[in-house]
Order: structure tokens, then sequence, then C-alpha cells
């Protein structure tokens, strides 16, 4: 990665709903990270864990509550829909339902080249020969663009909703659970594009899922999220080889291995307790209900990020104080968590 200033910035970043009743649920809850140019970050965490609501309220779709979003170093939290626009061309999103994010009355062709007249982007006849080139970029034939997607597979939707995507030549991109929908045989395909897109074009891609597996394949970095709060954030192959923060661990132990023999010696994780509801979350550290390692400390106080071996955990046991009661007993974290 160059040594400019990270295309994106997000510091502190909040986001609540208010449900009624003075009650709100707390969705995205202070997070940080830096986002280089051609770079990507994989977001991970089970269902209901904020990871949508973050991209989306880093795209502005959903207003911050709180903390700032640093856009090619433009501080862009409070712009205005107005003056979001301009920055709506360089960064956009890929959804998770194919079908449900294009309009069944619009062609193909009419589909991608919609973005490139709400920006008023060249002429009629330019429009067009982007969006064939477009078509053939995502690897459609020539000839779809003037089918409807109701005509076209799962795979082929999500196709052409990143052809969509592309029509505006965007450096960001929200890549929200783009392959979850899905057949496993073309999730591959559809990530092998977006990886293939990257090199092409050096795009940034913010890119969330469930499956750990393949956001460690196309992942420079990944972030760990529970409860609305980043746990861990590091490169690809410390978070998934190396995992520092109790909750990571579980999720990495729980990932499914195809060969039945490395699947059966394979130590798992098990979670006692339930997550907590983001409607009234816990005090201290989100996961200490169901942490073997939580202290009193950890229910009463939310733990700081410490960075430790390159990366950042939200855990008290990386502590500068617990660190030094490890090393005076002459162990480290990783033994502690392997007790």
């Amino acid at each position: 990665m160059s040594n400019e200033a990270p295309l994106l910035e997000v510091r502190n970043l909040t986001k609540h709903f208010p449900v009624g009743h003075g009650k709100e649920v707390h969705a995205v809850n202070g997070v940080s990270f830096t986002l280089e140019k051609g770079e990507t970050l994989g977001i991970v965490g089970e269902s209901g864990c904020g990871k949508s609501s973050m991209g989306r309220t880093i795209l502005k779709v959903h207003e911050p509550t709180s903390g700032q979003i640093i856009f090619e170093g433009n501080d862009i939290t409070k712009l205005s829909n107005k003056k979001m626009f301009s920055y709506r061309k360089k960064m956009q999103m890929i959804f998770q339902d194919p079908y449900a994010s294009l309009n069944p009355r619009f062609t193909v062709g009419e589909i991608i080249e919609e973005p490139m007249i709400i920006h008023k982007m060249g002429t009629a006849h330019e429009r067009k020969a982007i969006v064939q080139e477009l078509i053939e970029t995502v690897g459609l034939k020539p000839d779809h663009i003037r089918r409807y997607p109701h005509e076209f597979s799962g795979g082929q939707r999500q196709r052409i909703g990143i052809a969509r995507t592309l029509a505006l030549r965007p450096e960001f991109i929200v890549c929200d659970e783009p392959i979850s929908a899905l057949d496993v045989s073309i999730q591959a395909q559809v990530i092998n594009l977006l990886e293939k897109l990257q090199r092409e074009r050096g795009f940034s891609y913010l890119f969330i899922a469930h499956d750990l597996e393949m956001v460690y394949h196309i992942s420079h970095k990944i972030g760990v999220m529970y409860l609305g709060n980043m746990v861990e954030l590091g490169s690809s192959d410390d978070v998934y080889k190396k995992p520092l923060h109790p909750y990571t661990r579980a999720l990495i132990s729980a990932a499914p291995i195809a060969d039945p023999h490395l699947a059966k010696e394979k130590k798992r994780i098990i979670l006692k307790g339930e997550v907590p509801s983001p409607l009234n979350p816990p005090v201290g550290c989100p996961f200490a209900g169901r942490c073997r390692y939580a202290s009193e400390s950890c229910r009463q106080k939310k733990p700081e990020i410490y960075e430790y071996d390159n990366r950042k955990v939200a855990c008290n046991l990386y502590s500068p104080e617990n660190l030094a009661k490890y090393k005076a007993v002459g162990k480290t974290p990783e033994q502690i968590l392997a007790e």
C-alpha cells in the first residue's frame, strides 16, 4: 500500500436507531479504522452485530449518531444530501439480494445506465458504449442488455448489480454480504470477479460477510464485530491464524472444515449464554457475559482498545497491567487463552 493518506478514515463511529418509548437500538458503538486505496477490509461477526448498519452509515444511507467519516481527507459526516451528491459517485454499494436491488421494469441496459443519467455523465451514445463495456467486464453476454432481471440466475443478477455499481467509476465500494444469497458454486466466481476488478481498477472494498474463509481469502485486513463493537482488527493472516480476542477465537473455531479427519481433530470453543440485546447493551465489555476469562472489571467498565502483536484488540487480557502480571509469572496472553 502507498504512503498517502488513507482513502477512508472512520473515527469512533456510532449509530443508534430510536425505536420509541425513549429506547434505542445500539447498532454501531464507537467503531474506528482506516482503509487504504486498493485495499479490502473484511468485516465478520454473527447476524445482528452491526456490520451492515456500519457499512450503510459510512455511505450516509443512515445518518451517524456521532463520530467522524473522513473520505479523501474531507470530513463528510455532517454533509447534507445535496453536498453528498458529488461523493455518491465515489462511494457505492453492492447489495446482498441481487433481485430485490434491481428494478424489475428496467432492462439490464437501463439498470446499468440509470446511475450515469442521474449523475449527468456523458452523452446517450457514450453511456450506451460504457454499458456495453461493463456487461462484458462482469462476464455477461452482449445480447443480455435487452433482457429483464427475472430472466437471469442469482449469480447473473449479482453481476448486473456489480456492473451498475461500476458505472459511476467509484473508488470505494461497500460489499454488503454480496455472496450470501448465491449458490456456493457461484460464490467463488463473484469473489474472483471482485478481486480481478480491484487489481485492474484499484477499488477499495469494505467486504461484509459471514463466511470467514471467504473473508480471509479476499481481504487484506479483517475486523471482527460483536454487538456493534469492533473487538479485533488486524491483517488477515494475523486475525485468522492467530486470533487474540476470545470471541474471535470462538468464531474461527466454529468455521466448518471440508476435510472430515481435520474436522474431527479441531477443537471447538462453545460459547455459553446469549448475545445481549442491542436495546440494552451491557455496561462493561459487550462479550463479558459469555467469556470464561471475564473479571469483575470487565463487567463494570468497557475495555479500551489495546495495541498488541500488530493489531488492535478490545480486551482487558491485553491491558498493560495484565501483560505485566503475565510476564511476572512467565506467561503470555496466548498461553492464558490456551489453558
